[in-house]
């Protein structure tokens, strides 16, 4: 292999490999709102756009996602083009206040249409809120809610720390089942992850119609270098709608001074034991391989990257995986959209 993820002369192609990017512009507007934050995407096969959510808390603009086109094919990703944009709609009505809610994956029911978005939920001094997993139709009325595991939920001393709650989700087994993933370990699952060790962190399978099933424990890498950092779980994805144990995971970290660096790895859940209700260490855990490394493809530069879905499949008969980056509304920091090709 060459630099930049560019095969030698006769050797295989890649299993991974960049077909391109596009970057928004930062203080890009739209329909009144700062677009930035983008913390999850997904593609809306009955409208033929992609939905992206921001995790805006309501501090800039009402809490929203937004709708999007743009061309996948062999030469590359083409320009984007928003579309369109919804406030999310709080269960009592309106718009969310004022960081009340922090929105992080969105993901398209493939038996309705309605979007099903998660939101991390809170750990300040003294103020907890839970996370949720909430529904939405198309216009971002709200449509209902799905229960969370009991250890999930925000405790003084117990359930997720701040910044490490509530992020990936998917559906799978063709829409019957719902997958959500923390970012980081429960208070009562021990550390976070250092540069000297990971951690495991809770998967939640449960029915589409609400009832926890299982939960699995998927061990997350070590932080990726000394120094102040952090390494968690951003998006999950099923790799094939119809078989609910495998998944894609994006874990993503950062290392003060060094940036980013994303990962992206196979889990199988098959075989591993649940931890629902037990202590996270009382079962065999998630089995999972690396299936690509962004600071291996060739990119210029790595954001903060924390949403992932399928695009197109491409005429070699490769699939796409599209990934999106939140620039925390940060000048220094960038909205990268990518497409991948994956053999």
């Amino acid at each position: 292999m060459l630099p930049g993820g560019v095969p030698m002369a006769g050797a295989a192609p890649p299993p991974v490999r960049l077909l391109g990017e596009q970057v928004l512009p930062f203080g890009l507007e739209f329909d009144g709102t700062a677009v930035g934050g983008l913390s999850g995407i997904d593609f809306a096969a009955r409208t033929g756009e992609y939905v992206l959510i921001s995790d805006d808390r309501s501090e800039r603009d009402p809490a929203r996602f937004y709708t999007a086109r743009f061309a996948v094919d062999d030469k590359g990703i083409g320009p984007i083009t928003l579309t369109g944009t919804h406030p999310l709609q709080a269960p009592e009505g309106g718009d969310y206040s004022a960081l009340s809610v922090d929105p992080e994956e969105i993901r398209v029911d493939p038996r309705t249409g309605d979007f099903v978005w998660t939101q991390e939920g809170e750990r300040f001094e003294d103020l907890l809120i839970d996370p949720a997993t909430r529904i939405a139709h198309p216009d971002g009325g709200y449509a209902g809610e799905l229960p969370i595991a009991g250890n999930t939920a925000m405790r003084a001393t117990a359930g997720p720390r701040r910044n490490a709650g509530l992020e990936g989700a998917t559906f799978a087994a063709d829409g019957m089942l719902f997958v959500t993933a923390l970012e980081g370990p429960l208070l009562q699952d021990g550390p976070a992850p250092s540069a000297a060790a990971g951690a495991p962190v809770r998967l939640t399978v449960q029915a589409r119609s609400g009832p926890v099933l299982a939960q699995y424990a998927y061990p997350v890498e070590p932080i990726f270098a000394p120094g102040d950092g952090n390494n968690g779980v951003a998006s999950i994805l099923a790799e094939n709608p119809l078989d609910p144990t495998k998944l894609l995971v994006l874990e993503r970290g950062y290392v003060a001074g060094q940036g980013n660096r994303i990962r992206i790895f196979r889990a199988d859940i098959a075989g591993a034991g649940t931890v629902l209700d037990k202590p996270i260490g009382g079962a065999k855990p998630v089995g999972k391989q690396l299936v690509a490394d962004l600071t291996q493809l060739g990119l210029g530069h790595v954001d903060n990257i924390e949403g992932m879905t399928w695009g197109p499949r491409l005429a070699s008969g490769e699939r796409t995986l599209i990934l999106v980056s939140d620039n925390n509304f940060d000048d220094k920091q960038k909205t990268q959209v990518i497409a991948l090709a994956l053999r």
